[in-house]
Order: structure tokens, then sequence, then C-alpha cells
């Protein structure tokens, strides 16, 4: 697999191909598996990514603290804001969905983690619905998203425990940022300043978890990161370019990740989890949760 989405973007412009086609050779050739078994998962991964948008839209969800349910729901159906109507609040409301099975419980994709798995599949399912994008384009996004993210993986990383936050939302907003690009059209160097402008988006970003639970923030910023998302890929297919290469970005955030305070790397030791409310509602939550037990 690659290690740089330079080389990565290189190969597949040098070959009047897409990112997914160099990726899904690449795979195939480390794993000994046909490109067709390949996609077959990735189509797996996509109805369970569907199913779990569907399922947290219904609305009667709730994580066993209390702490998040229902408001995927009160998107789709409540009262109008400025955005009604447009795929941007549909985006949000599905990536709340997603997370709110998560906190639920429920069966997701982690893409690339369990908290920040909303992203991925609202942007792409959103938008793929939306522009009535066939299922076959979907899956060759998802195959972009995981060289992105494997490629984060090497250089960086995708754990909020050594990366905060960024190494989880983050990803998976720079992941959804440039297989959508590819799925909207848009080159494979398009494609990778659309990673790079919402990965520096979201540089820095703290994981904060009150009590620990994937519930509070979490849930919210997968909204924030599809946000960040839409935000790269309107600006790529615009023709906005990002000055710093997407690799050096990739790593900075790896840095940053590493002289990241302890405090903000999953440990509810500081942010909004360390805030007087952040700590009250993880005390009484988590002895409500330990009752239930």
């Amino acid at each position: 697999m690659y290690k740089s989405l330079a080389d990565a973007i290189r190969d597949a412009e040098s070959k009047h191909t897409t990112l997914s086609a160099v990726a899904l050779a690449a795979e195939s050739e480390d794993s000994g598996r046909a490109v067709a078994d390949i996609r077959a998962a990735l189509g797996r991964a996509l109805d369970v990514m569907r199913g779990a948008v569907g399922r947290g839209m219904v609305g009667d969800l709730y994580s066993q603290s209390g702490l998040v349910g229902g408001d995927a729901a009160k998107l789709r159906t409540g009262p109008a804001g400025p955005l009604a109507g447009t795929p941007f609040r549909d985006i949000l409301a599905r990536a709340l969905a997603v997370q709110e099975v998560n906190a639920a419980m429920g069966v997701i994709v982690a893409a690339p983690t369990a908290g920040g798995a909303g992203v991925l599949p609202a942007v792409l399912t959103g938008l793929a619905e939306q522009r009535r994008i066939p299922d076959e384009k979907v899956i060759d996004a998802l195959a972009t998203a995981g060289l992105i993210g494997a490629i984060v993986a090497e250089r960086a990383s995708l754990s909020g425990a050594e990366g905060g936050c960024q190494a989880e939302t983050g990803a998976a907003a720079a992941m959804a940022a440039g297989a959508s690009v590819e799925m909207l059209g848009g080159t494979p160097t398009q494609a990778g300043h659309a990673t790079a402008l919402a990965m520096q988006g979201t540089l820095g970003l703290v994981c904060d978890p009150l009590g620990g639970l994937v519930e509070l923030p979490c849930v919210f910023r997968n909204a924030t990161g599809s946000a960040i998302a839409l935000a790269g890929i309107e600006m790529a297919l615009a023709g906005i370019t990002f000055a710093i290469p997407v690799d050096e970005v990739i790593d900075v955030m790896g840095e940053i990740g590493a002289s990241m305070d302890v405090r903000y790397r999953e440990t509810a030791g500081g942010g909004l989890a360390a805030t007087p409310t952040g700590r009250r509602l993880a005390k009484e939550r988590l002895y409500q949760i330990k009752r239930a037990d």
C-alpha cells in the first residue's frame, strides 16, 4: 500500500486513472485478494453505513447514559433553519444518525474509527443520493477513502488516544473530502487538495469525551467534521489549491498529536470533559449506568 498520497496521485495522473483504481490495485497486490472481492467487501460496508444512517434517523435511539440521542431526527423534521432543504443539512443529520447508532451500541463501520464513524457515510451517501450517483462510484469512493486513511495511519495516527480528535474526526473529514471529490468527477490532484483543505481545518482538535464515553462531544464533532469535509470538497472542485502538500499536512497532524498534552488525548482529563458541567454530567451519568448494571 502507498505511504504517500503524492505518490498515489502521481501514479493515478500518469496512468490517466483514478485514485480508487490505483488503491484497489495496490490492495489486491498486497493482500492477494482479487479486486472484485475487495469491491464486494466495500459494498457490504456501504450497506452497513446506509443501515446506520437509516436507523439513526428514526430518532428513538439513546445512549445508556442519556447524554445523546434523537438529534438526527430533529435536523430531519425540526423547524426550518437557514439550511433547511439543503444537502448540507441532510448530511449533518446523517452524521449525527450514525453516531447515535454507535452510542446506542448499534452496528456501524469504523471509518476510520468508531469515534469518527459518522463523517464518511454521511458525506458519501448524502452526496450520492442528492446527485443520484450509482453504487459502483460510491464503492470507488470508499476505496479512495481507505487509501487516504491508510496513509494517515502510516504517517501519523488514527487514534484519539495518540493524536486527539484530529486523528479521528479530522482524518474522517479528510477521507470524506478526498473520496467525494473523486466521486463527483474531480481529478486525483483535486482530491489531494480536498484532503489537505479538510485536514488543515481540524489540526489541533482535542479528544475530550465526557466521562470517557464516546458520546459528548464526539457525536456532534462528526457533524462539524462533515461540514469541514464539505468545505474542502467545495473549494477543491472550484479549483482552489492548498499551498502545503497533503503529505506534509498529514505529517504535521502527527507531530501535533505527539506533542499534545495527555489531558487532550481521550483521557477525559481536559477540555470539555474537565469543565464543571462536564464533570458533573459524567459523574451523574456514570452513576446511573452503574446502577442500571
